[in-house]
């Protein structure tokens, strides 16, 4: 900030103007006057968000700017030429019972004069000058209700980009993975129709072409029916495989075993080849059944993948609950998994997710989407807790009259000087611009105001548990 530092005379006849200072006697406004100052500011930086709350800054002429680091980008949440206008160290009268930081940044657009007042001598007002506290406080209920509003839906933006991210993901290795699928398909089809060529031209009788035919369609229907092998076993049946194409002098045998192998098709079925077909026409076989055995493969590899893709989807659709009323009947597991699978690649290969669900548990009237943003913001906190490393546990159970969802995690647990503080509106432990303190806070109000339910934090090192309680009985539309 650019500040003119000569001193300034303060104007008790203008502090008089002001709302905030209307009701004081002249005696006080004087004492504002000794004890504060005026400074001419030019656009820029005041004080940012997370320093030390040092002052009180009342508008006297241009424009200020307030706004709050929210997922590492400055958002704007106010901006006034309100003379009068006031922000800074406001929790001074708090003393050390609250965090004596700025919890937001101020700056001015347009050159600008501001009274500035020790955060110390606030403190000291505000308990003898009741009209003045009057008027903070109304400044202060306003202006957090304002904050909460802006940070609220920034939240809500933050979590739906961070899920965007993660869907984006998932759904890109199964549509690579089947244009991949498709691309080889096309040549190994091209294949195909060039070795049938050379079938049709070489001498086959039409019993061989039958029997030949037979074992194809049979090479196919194992496909179906392949085992699951071990990179160990894999690479014996490969090697077996390899000697097999090598006795009977087929050129690039080894090329072929991965395929007949991914198949589960071993030595043995190819004597039954070898039984069928002429020494001089078994290596055409051969190649034949491993064209079809391939594109078989590629099929299911695209049926997987375009699956995987559809299973994505219907799972968006249930986490959003876009196509559905607000207010329905639902079922908790479902929106749980819905859940789960949007959060996979943020909860990623080092946590171990264990799901403990009563699914007798009937189903519930809520607010779909609002649950999943709890399951989300928990199960969000969760993963960060553990660093990405550790288990995360989702149970369901019947707690009297109430269904019981219990999210826990192996972290390190919530330090016991601040659990009576989880839940309150901006309060949060991560690094200024990381986090908005508000997750809990949402979440508190969706289960206990919407639902009619209960939000608790059982803390334990190791095994810290949110719980969370609906009840069973149908809840009134609001």
């Amino acid at each position: 900030m650019s500040v003119r530092t000569d001193p300034v005379p303060c104007d008790i006849d203008e502090l008089r103007t002001l709302f905030l200072f209307e009701k004081l006697n002249d005696e006080q406004l004087q004492w504002l006057c000794e004890h504060g100052h005026t400074i001419h500011a030019e656009p820029g930086q005041v004080y940012t968000e997370g320093e030390t709350a040092a002052c009180f800054y009342v508008l006297l002429e241009g424009t200020l700017v307030l706004s709050r680091l929210i997922g590492g980008g400055d958002v704007e949440m106010t901006r006034t030429g309100q003379v009068g206008a006031y922000t800074g160290a406001w929790q001074a009268y708090l003393g050390d019972r609250a965090p004596q930081a700025y919890n937001h940044s101020m700056r001015v657009v347009v050159p600008s004069r501001l009274l500035v007042l020790d955060a110390r001598d606030l403190a000291l007002i505000m308990q003898d000058w009741f009209p003045m506290a009057v008027h903070l406080l109304e400044g202060l209920f306003w202006g957090q209700q304002n904050m909460r509003q802006v940070t609220d839906q920034r939240e809500r933006l933050l979590a739906l980009g961070s899920l965007s991210a993660g869907l984006t993901h998932e759904l890109n290795n199964p549509a690579a993975a089947a244009v991949r699928a498709t691309s080889v398909l096309r040549d190994r089809v091209a294949g195909m129709r060039h070795k049938l060529g050379a079938i049709a031209a070489g001498p086959w009788d039409r019993m061989t072409m039958e029997q030949l035919m037979k074992l194809q369609e049979k090479a196919v229907e194992q496909v179906a029916k392949a085992p699951t092998l071990s990179p160990m076993e894999a690479s014996d049946r490969e090697d077996a495989l390899g000697e097999w194409f090598s006795d009977h002098g087929i050129v690039g045998g080894w090329d072929l075993a991965p395929t007949f192998v991914q198949a589960g098709l071993a030595a043995d079925w190819l004597d039954d080849v070898e039984a069928v077909v002429a020494p001089d026409v078994l290596e055409g076989a051969v190649r034949w059944i491993n064209y079809s055995v391939e594109t078989e493969l590629l099929m299911n590899e695209i049926e997987d993948s375009v699956t995987r893709i559809s299973t994505l989807v219907a799972s968006a659709k249930q986490y959003s609950q876009l196509d559905r009323a607000p207010f329905q009947v639902v079922d908790v597991h479902e929106l749980l998994e819905a859940t789960l699978l949007m959060l996979s690649a943020k909860i990623g290969k080092q946590i171990r997710v264990v799901k403990d669900y009563d699914r007798t548990l009937p189903q519930v009237s809520a607010y779909a989407s609002e649950l999943n943003q709890v399951w989300t913001n928990i199960i969000d906190n969760a993963i960060q807790a553990m660093a990405g490393v550790g288990t995360l546990t989702i149970r369901t159970a019947r707690a009297d009259d109430s269904m019981l969802v219990e999210i826990g995690d192996t972290g390190p647990g919530v330090p016991q000087d601040i659990r009576s503080r989880i839940f309150e509106p901006f309060f949060t432990t991560k690094p200024v611009g990381q986090g908005t303190g508000l997750g809990l806070d949402i979440s508190w109000r969706i289960i206990v105001e919407k639902h009619h339910g209960d939000l608790r934090l059982v803390p334990a090192p190791g095994d810290t548990r949110f719980q969370i309680r609906l009840p069973l009985v149908s809840a009134e539309r609001p």
